[in-house]
């Protein structure tokens, strides 16, 4: 459990308007098995830059055994837990996200998606018996990264571009810079709900600035995606499969084609909710940039050219609700 002082709660944003549209059932659910699948994606990228992926090929068992591992992480007592942070940048955070000001209704593990660095902060998350966690979150991370891999091709396919590695080597390479989280969402508490008919903000709307990322979440609402009219829409839970979010570093490869996609949670329920996330990162020293192949003839780059290095540091910079893009785009005149 998250624990906070009443100034800490009152300092909490809550959210008070633009309630999302509860019944919106457009969002995109693409069965990775089937031959539509590849067209699918990229037509979701587009529209969206947000589906959900069903027949993964990812294990229930890994889902739920990581998923309980966390639990049992977040359950310890507070003074536990805090010697497992601050993260620096990987360990345990409660409440703090990142280092301008933004906070939310959360707790935290960040996590190097390194196997070997995996291994070692086992004995931390887990000093009793930390194969328990490690072999969970170990597990995990592999059949994730594989599958976000497969993802990754198939969307090279579906947009007739070559080699089908094109985006998935990057995260491949031995120095890719992904990173991984598991996010503890605590209920919101109700004389807090009742103070704006809705609950707290548990993470502020953002985009990811990876270029792609890889949530899985129990049975617990609170995830919302803004459509490109800017409409927020819920998007209904399910356990036993993965929401695939575009992130700013593949808009820029795909020169704008695809959507990263802006989100936010909100906790508004009487139940915790657990998510875990891969984020897909390239190396640092990797040029971002649109791909060649994607251009049309004639066809002007929206975005200066810029190193995930440079970005990384620009988008740390920022609040989370900030357009991080915005630097790096060019200025046309009209």
């Amino acid at each position: 459990m998250v624990v906070l002082s009443q100034n800490g709660c009152q300092q909490l944003p809550l959210i008070k308007a633009c309630k999302p549209n509860y019944g919106f059932t457009g969002i995109p659910v693409i069965d990775m098995t089937s031959p539509h699948a590849k067209a699918q994606m990229v037509e979701a990228c587009e529209e969206f830059g947000f589906f959900k992926l069903v027949n993964h090929g990812v294990p229930m068992e890994f889902m739920s055994r990581l998923e309980d591992e966390g639990i049992k992480f977040f359950n310890l007592p507070q003074a536990d837990k805090d010697r497992v942070g601050p993260p620096q940048p990987f360990g345990y955070g409660n409440r703090r996200i990142g280092p301008n000001g933004d906070v939310g209704w959360i707790e935290y593990l960040l996590l190097s998606t390194n196997l070997d660095s995996l291994s070692q902060i086992s004995s931390s998350i887990s000093p009793g018996n930390p194969q328990n966690f490690g072999f969970a979150v170990i597990d995990y991370v592999s059949s994730v990264k594989s599958m976000a891999y497969e993802v990754l091709e198939m969307i090279a396919e579906g947009l007739k571009i070559e080699p089908r590695n094109v985006l998935s080597r990057l995260l491949k390479e031995e120095q890719s810079d992904s990173c991984f989280r598991v996010n503890h969402y605590p209920p919101c508490p109700p004389e807090l709900e009742a103070l704006s008919g809705r609950g707290l903000v548990g993470f502020g709307e953002h985009t990811d600035p990876q270029i792609i990322s890889v949530l899985r979440s129990n049975n617990t609402n609170g995830l919302e995606i803004c459509l490109q009219d800017g409409t927020w829409v819920s998007v209904p839970p399910d356990q036993d499969s993965f929401f695939i979010n575009v992130g700013d570093s593949l808009q820029v490869m795909t020169n704008g084609k695809f959507k990263s996609v802006k989100h936010r949670v909100v906790t508004e329920s009487r139940k915790a909710r657990v998510s875990m996330i891969y984020f897909g990162g390239p190396p640092l020293t990797e040029i971002i940039a649109p791909l060649p192949s994607l251009m049309k003839e004639g066809e002007e780059t929206l975005y200066k050219e810029f190193t995930w290095a440079d970005y990384k540091k620009s988008a740390y910079k920022s609040r989370l609700a900030d357009n991080r893009l915005g630097f790096f785009e060019k200025k046309f005149r009209p």
